[in-house]
């Protein structure tokens, strides 16, 4: 097979690396595939590091698969159920993507990972700072009016506990008696979700947006939110995002807007939660905006607004 040839091939591959005149890069491709599957399988049976050691053996001999490599590495590194994490580790693998792999699909995600990153180490200095402090206490009350003090606290945290509980319980109850929403506002600047019944907010959200957020979406691919009038016109409960609530971009003034300009407007636009394997981020995803120009909130609260958004939903997108 020459080169001509493995081009007019080239959609049965996902890479092709030109190291000699003739080079079949096809089976590199499987070969990278069969590998993946069996660290993945190796992540699967809780073998952190077996896993991690089989991906350095593949990027080693496949470094054209690099970026992929380095983000499941960066990936396990970081796993929560991972005994011998090292945030260090995860982080300079989110680290090289960005700074060696400028295309790579995975950027975005190696952004997100490497604030979630920074953010667990600042909260892991408070809680060793404020450990130390407990312990410094502790050592100057003696044993039996510790114990004392810990079944008071016990007690103490319980009804709290319970106290929150029946508060989340009983706030969900009045919203959803307060429901179903007649509109959503979202509020870009303020990176503001919230939802009205008959003039009356209903919750407020804290959203993520388009990673260039700044202006109204013109064309295809431009990262921005858009702004303006529209309506909820389809959900789906199979999304890449958790699930999804598909809004009614674009509308006749964008559509105009694309015209003149000679572009695509694009669409697809959702409001939706985290993406899959990834929710355990949670709130700290709105610290930055990371979507392709859609509305991000977290996969609880998509699913609280999946409830209370029926379709036809009025949408009103404001700068």
């Amino acid at each position: 097979m020459d080169i001509m040839q493995i081009k007019a091939n080239k959609h049965f591959f996902f890479t092709c690396i030109v190291t000699t005149l003739i080079f079949i890069c096809g089976c590199s491709h499987f070969q990278v595939k069969s590998n993946v599957k069996e660290a993945n399988d190796l992540l699967s049976q809780g073998s952190f590091k077996a896993s991690l050691n089989k991906y350095e053996q593949i990027i080693e001999k496949y470094p054209h698969a690099g970026d992929r490599i380095l983000y499941e590495m960066g990936f396990i590194y970081a796993h929560p159920k991972n005994d011998q994490k090292d945030y260090q580790k995860s982080l300079e693998c989110f680290q090289k993507i960005i700074k060696e792999y400028p295309e790579s699909r995975y950027r975005q995600d190696s952004k997100m990972m490497i604030l979630y990153l920074n953010n667990i180490n600042v909260k892991d200095k408070k809680i060793a700072e404020q450990n130390k402090q407990i312990v410094e206490q502790q050592t100057m009350v003696e044993a039996l009016e510790r114990e004392i003090k810990n079944r008071d606290d016990q007690i103490l945290a319980l009804q709290k506990k319970i106290e929150v509980f029946e508060q989340e319980m009983e706030s969900k109850i009045l919203l959803f008696q307060s429901g179903p929403a007649d509109k959503i506002l979202i509020e870009k600047k303020e990176r503001r979700l919230r939802l009205f019944a008959e003039k009356k907010v209903l919750k407020t959200y804290k959203i993520a947006l388009g990673g260039n957020p700044e202006g109204p979406k013109e064309r295809q691919g431009d990262n921005k939110t858009p702004e303006g009038i529209y309506h909820i016109d389809s959900r789906n409960k199979n999304s890449r995002y958790h699930l999804s609530l598909h809004i009614s971009y674009p509308n006749e003034k964008d559509k105009k807007r694309a015209r003149e300009l000679g572009v695509s407007p694009g669409g697809d636009i959702m409001i939706h939660g985290i993406k899959n394997k990834m929710s355990w981020v949670g709130e700290d995803h709105a610290d930055i905006d990371w979507t392709k120009g859609c509305i991000a909130v977290t996969d609880e609260e998509i699913e609280e607004i999946e409830k209370l958004v029926p379709n036809g939903t009025l949408v009103e997108i404001r700068p």
